[in-house]
């Protein structure tokens, strides 16, 4: 890779002109010479030219992959051995912490605050891993006294792992390193949008002693890299992030190779918020939950459902404290929304606030671009009220921030609300009923819901959504249980009656 010096605006020093891939040990350009240009969302301007990877590059990337899964010490390598690999990844994360927080910061959007706390979750990633595979046992089962059955854990093989753009470094950092604990080499392909700090892997893992084509990565287009990875027949595992409709493409094209999936896909997430609840709590969790990240987070809460007899105060709540949320340069300490991702992406948004406006929503809060940010991809966290279930941005995706707020007077019509959508990763309750806090949290259809607390993850649970918002779980033994293939073996203790066929006449 090349290094300049690009002519941006706030742009971090030493960025990389061009990003290569890096395939078996070594920088590659793509095979064809393909590149295409990525830019910041902050000027919109081209920054470096990135080799777009296709079937050619994910087939030598796959093919070193495979190679170092059936003859390299990556996965015969004691449990223990490979830990200790973890670790020295996860400390050149942490070296690389203000590096990787800057890059995040203008490749997304993200505000800087927030870069900072991904960069740190990334190494906790590789951190409890680590801790996971020497610590994990497996199972055995007596049958009576004349049978011994116990089962062996073996990596899978190859693993292709597609990221998405909105927090790329610690999203890329949650596949790989369960992945690489269980024993996979494996083909990472990042989001075309957000390539930047994957940039600094490479570096990282050989560093840390990673054998050559244990790690790989190949950037690229979707329909392109991403759809190559999807059917190779090298790659028995794909792990993706992202929209519902393109998992649902990807499983579509992984069903001829019967590949193990697992979707992390949309949400649409409800925030309860009944009249008993502490509103000064609620209030900023659902605040939080939405606007962090710049609301493209697939975990926001971004329909907050009121109880009547609260809701007017709450709206009036959330449309105030919006109003004083600092929206600014990403890279600016302050800032706690900073730019979306891509222009396409602000249009997108931008539709959803039109849809809104057109439908009969109540606009409290934001809408529109704020007065002192004339260019760049800035949107005024926007609130609207009065949504009705039939409005589109009460059952769709906008993935910014926006959130809808809609009243409801029973338990019952609260809990048909949340679950009016075909989405269902997460959900928060917040009552000081906790017999009813624990009746809505059985019956809102959500793969993870937070009762009076917010979004706090504890690695080991699982993690992922029902419905259209995904396939299978990742988390502690979750992850380990898809990487690897679980085998029983079974041994005879005592000789066993066993019919004989083809006895008679002899």
């Amino acid at each position: 890779m090349t290094t300049v010096v690009p002519e941006i605006s706030g742009a971090p020093p030493g960025l990389p002109g061009e990003l290569d891939h890096f395939i078996d040990g070594a920088w590659r350009p793509s095979v064809d010479g393909a590149r295409f240009g990525v830019a910041d969302p902050v000027t919109n301007q081209t920054y470096a030219q990135v080799a777009a990877g296709g079937a050619a590059d994910v087939d030598r990337a796959a093919t070193a992959a495979h190679r170092a899964f059936t003859g390299g010490p990556w996965p015969r390598m004691l449990a223990r051995h490979r830990a200790l690999v973890l670790n020295r990844i996860a400390d050149g994360i942490e070296k690389r912490g203000q590096r990787i927080a800057e890059l995040e910061t203008f490749d997304t959007g993200l505000p800087v605050s927030q870069a900072r706390g991904q960069a740190q979750r990334a190494a906790e990633n590789f951190r409890f891993f680590a801790d996971v595979i020497v610590t994990l046992h497996e199972d055995a089962f007596r049958t009576g006294t004349s049978q011994l059955g116990y089962v062996i854990r073996t990596p899978a093989g190859a693993a292709g792992l597609i990221t998405p753009w909105n927090t790329p470094f610690m999203l890329e950092t949650w596949k790989l390193a369960p992945s690489l604990a269980a024993g996979c080499p494996v083909v990472l392909k990042p989001a075309e949008w957000s390539p930047l700090s994957a940039s600094l892997l490479p570096e990282i893992m050989t560093e840390a002693g990673v054998p050559d084509g244990v790690f790989n990565l190949v950037h690229g287009i979707g329909e392109d890299a991403g759809a190559a990875l999807v059917t190779h027949p090298l790659v028995p595992r794909i792990s993706f992030t992202g929209e519902t409709s393109t998992g649902q493409v990807i499983m579509a094209a992984a069903a001829p190779l019967l590949k193990g999936l697992s979707m992390e896909l949309g949400g649409k997430s409800p925030c309860i918020v009944f009249a008993d609840a502490d509103l000064d709590r609620a209030t900023d969790s659902a605040l939080f939950g939405v606007f962090s990240l710049n609301g493209e987070r697939c975990t926001a809460g971004s329909r907050i459902l009121a109880e009547r007899a609260v809701y007017d105060e709450l709206v009036a709540r959330l449309a105030a404290r919006a109003g004083r949320i600092r929206v600014g340069r990403p890279s600016d300490p302050g800032t706690e929304v900073g730019a979306l991702i891509h222009p396409s992406h602000y249009e997108r948004v931008m539709s959803y606030v039109r849809a809104g406006l057109d439908e009969g929503a109540r606009l409290v809060a934001g809408g529109q671009r704020p007065a002192h940010l004339p260019t760049g991809n800035y949107l005024a966290p926007t609130v609207f009220a009065d949504v009705t279930p039939q409005m589109r941005i009460f059952r769709e995706e906008i993935f910014g921030p926006v959130v809808c707020v809609t009243p409801f007077d029973t338990e019952a019509e609260a809990i048909a609300l949340a679950n009016q959508t075909r989405y269902g990763l997460a959900a928060y309750i917040w009552t000081t009923d906790l017999r009813r806090g624990h009746r809505v949290a059985h019956t809102v259809e959500a793969g993870m819901l937070w009762l009076n607390s917010h979004n706090v993850r504890d690695l080991r649970t699982p993690f992922g959504g029902v419905k259209a918002s995904g396939l299978g779980r990742e988390g502690g033994h979750h992850s380990l249980d898809f990487y690897t293939d679980s085998r029983i073996v079974h041994v005879a203790l005592e000789d066993q009656g066993v019919p004989k066929f083809g006895t008679e006449g002899t």
